[in-house]
């Protein structure tokens, strides 16, 4: 049996960051109106568990949102003390954390080497240092390479999150902070595509024209050409596009930006484009049958189509078959006469 994934997110909002990045509203991104009082973590916890199936599952406790190590020490042990019950049941796996860069040092380490910590996730957002400077993220690049190298000599698994379209910015600079996240050893990443957030600094920039957010089509093919980079880095992309929130999800806290709720499947169709597009070379009007791996036929076939409409505009028919015997973007070709 595949062993299934999920995490427990518990969202702590803007609690402990000293810093308003230009980008950030954490309660409307989040949806997390408050923050939590220890107490209610318990409610939290149990609820989603009681969602989740246990057979086969791996849990993990995540503290999501704000800036967890830069929590008074004594309120970080109490979130986990509430954590650490349910992993001494056997209810879940481990614990997980989001913090930045700024905040981790060898007493932080510290702490978290008494509890069942598996992964310390870091806002890095970008390894440029003036895309650090325009964005407001009071840290520096240094700041994230001596976190990371203390986040894997502790032996926790280091995820980097980073952002793209962040004032300042360029694809090349993307394409480097990539490179950049893959060399400090992080084991996983997240990619998130820049939005103009209503609340936030980077509101009044966009509506005084001083920021244009990246367009969808921008977003959707760099942050595909990230994923190769970390692909042939073995770094596992966890998340593309950020968190749906209701707000988001009807447009009441978004003002402008590449969001919608199907950005990843648009980004692993747009993998399966540059992935097709070699056979645009073979001989045209004939049948062409295109095996896949199951879990990939969706994006295979492409977002509204698209990868399907593409072939269609040099073959006759155009079939998609699933197979066992494929995996990740394989795929075999058949090819036949009318």
């Amino acid at each position: 049996m595949k062993t299934k994934y999920f995490n427990i997110p518990v969202f702590i909002p803007e609690l402990a960051c000293p810093f308003r990045c230009i980008y950030c509203n954490q309660r409307k991104i989040s949806g997390t109106l408050q923050v939590p009082e220890p107490a209610s973590v318990n409610n939290i916890i149990d609820t989603r568990l009681a969602t989740l199936p246990q057979k086969g599952s791996h849990i993990e406790i995540a503290f999501f949102g704000g800036n967890f190590t830069g929590l008074p020490p004594a309120l970080q042990r109490t979130y986990l003390d509430i954590a650490v019950k349910y992993y001494h049941k056997g209810l879940v796996s481990g614990i997980r954390l989001s913090t930045r860069p700024d905040y981790i040092n060898e007493e932080t380490i510290a702490l978290l080497l008494k509890y069942p910590v598996t992964t310390v996730e870091i806002g890095a957002q970008s390894l440029d240092e003036d895309v650090l400077i325009c964005s407001g993220r009071g840290h520096t690049v240094a700041d994230v390479e001596l976190a990371s190298a203390l986040v894997k000599k502790a032996g926790f698994s280091l995820g980097l999150q980073m952002m793209t379209g962040l004032p300042g910015d360029s694809r090349e600079k993307s394409v480097r902070t990539a490179q950049k996240i893959a060399a400090l050893g992080a084991d996983i990443a997240r990619i998130y595509p820049t939005l103009v957030i209503k609340g936030t600094v980077l509101e009044r920039m966009y509506c005084e024209g001083e920021y244009k957010p990246q367009t969808m089509e921008e977003a959707v093919d760099l942050t595909a050409k990230l994923i190769m980079i970390f692909e042939k880095a073995k770094v596992r992309v966890i998340r593309t596009g950020l968190h749906v929130s209701e707000g988001l999800l009807n447009g009441h806290d978004l003002v402008a930006g590449p969001f919608s709720p199907s950005f990843g499947e648009m980004v692993r169709s747009k993998l399966w484009e540059e992935a097709l597009w070699s056979l645009l070379c073979m001989e045209e009007n004939k049948k062409i049958t295109i095996v896949v791996s199951p879990g990939e036929l969706n994006y295979a076939i492409g977002y509204r189509s698209s990868n399907r409409n593409m072939l269609m505009k040099r073959f006759g028919q155009v079939i998609f078959r699933k197979s066992e015997i494929m995996s990740g973007r394989e795929f075999g070709v058949e090819l036949q006469g009318h």
